[in-house]
């Protein structure tokens, strides 16, 4: 079997961390070819993109999460002993209970708690001379978060539960004192969901029976026994986290509409472009850049063999982007997606591959529900966008418009 292409460097953390959402198809265009070998962080590692490696990623049992992220992003964004550290029938196990929290009335319900959110937002930032939309959706999506999942939140908690929260995913992408910061901010939430996880064990806080929470805490593992305090703060946190992290999809929404004005207008007279504009923005604009993987077995693709332990990098933006895929994708053109038949392997912003087993996030429906929500949102509010740096770098993680997205003159429906 040849030899797989290297990309050039001795080590490639440096490029990798200046270049991000680029990286991998810059070399992949570069060395013509859909996989390369280079170390990162002193690490050997094969990078790959394209649907062809996403299916090959996500199908067969192929790859563990385990030892695939850096400590500090495991830390932030997902934790020891979360689902996304489990393979087989144990994975399987708990994403059937993720799962079970995603029925078209839940999913429903979250959409209308951001919108009661929204709404005692907007009318006070219809007081105030400017408003930044990507912490401030933030905070709207913590509460709409919590009061979902079934976390007690008082008014005086909520402010400090959103900057944790929005901490954890702004430091995943960060090296230095940002990432410090988030992971002290992070602890403090683990304390807070360990003791109300115990506090509803012990009767002292009632969970409504098929809230999130009451799911979790009397959930059973494929062996019989309950999740741990520390398990069960954890994915209760891996509920609300990307929950938040939607503040960038629906900024980059709102980016769109002011870009492309057109759209607002065409929204406004045919709903059924809704959904399409809403996965145009889930493909166009960068969430996550790549996700990693270790090997579980030797397996061979692209002409190479990859042995037990391998560590593997899939390239989620570039595959998103990839012009064997998509027809002029650095264009917007929510176009494409009217009567798309759906692929499992192309389109791949949060993970490809299938929603009820694999590894594919269990929070894509409700992510799709809370932009559209906040779209038709957007588009029913009078407000002013003045002049800003609205570039995206696509060498920071995670990426968003430079100025957070500033607007003024705010009014909370058209006259």
């Amino acid at each position: 079997m040849p030899a797989i292409l290297r990309a050039a460097g001795v080590d490639n953390t440096i490029p990798f961390l200046r270049e991000a959402y680029t990286f991998i198809s810059r070399r992949c265009d570069g060395l013509g070819s859909d996989l390369f070998s280079t170390r990162i962080m002193l690490t050997p590692v094969v990078c790959m993109r394209g649907a062809d490696a996403a299916q090959f990623f996500y199908d067969g049992g192929r790859f563990t999460r385990q030892g695939a992220m850096p400590q500090t992003v495991l830390r932030l964004l997902q934790d020891k002993g979360s689902i996304q550290g489990l393979d087989g029938a144990a994975h399987r196990a708990r994403k059937a209970m993720f799962m079970s929290l995603m029925s078209p009335d839940r999913i429903s319900h979250v959409a209308e708690l951001l919108e009661r959110h929204w709404h005692v937002a907007v009318a006070q930032w219809a007081s105030r001379p400017e408003v930044t939309l990507l912490p401030e959706i933030g905070h709207i999506l913590s509460r709409t978060a919590c009061d979902w999942v079934g976390v007690p939140l008082t008014e005086r908690q909520a402010p400090a539960m959103s900057r944790e929260l929005q901490a954890m995913i702004r430091g995943a992408g960060q090296i230095g004192p940002g990432t410090l910061h988030a992971l002290t901010l992070r602890r403090r939430t683990e304390r807070r969901m360990r003791r109300l996880v115990r506090d509803v064990r012990a009767g002292r806080v009632q969970a409504e029976g098929d809230s999130p929470l009451a799911t979790i805490a009397r959930h059973r593992d494929i062996d019989g026994a309950a999740l741990t305090d520390a398990t069960a703060a954890v994915e209760i946190i891996n509920l609300l986290r990307p929950m938040v992290a939607v503040n960038r999809f629906i900024t980059f929404a709102a980016l769109a509409l002011h870009q492309h004005p057109a759209w607002r207008r065409r929204l406004a007279g045919d709903e059924g472009w809704l959904e399409p504009f809403v996965q145009e923005v889930r493909r166009f604009y960068p969430f996550f850049p790549v996700i990693g993987g270790r090997a579980l077995m030797g397996c061979d693709w692209g002409g190479h063999h990859f042995a037990a332990g391998d560590w593997v990098i899939l390239d989620l933006y570039g595959t998103n982007h990839d012009r064997r895929l998509w027809e002029e994708p650095e264009q917007f053109q929510p176009e494409r997606f009217k009567d798309w038949p759906g692929h499992p392997y192309t389109f791949i912003p949060q993970g490809a591959g299938d929603f009820m087993t694999g590894h594919r996030c269990p929070g894509e429906w409700i992510t799709i529900a809370l932009i559209k929500r906040a779209v038709r949102l957007l588009c029913g509010m009078r407000y002013e966008v003045p002049p800003q740096d609205l570039s995206i770098s696509l060498s920071e993680m995670p990426a968003a418009p430079r100025s957070g997205l500033v607007i003024s003159q705010v009014c909370a429906a058209e006259a």
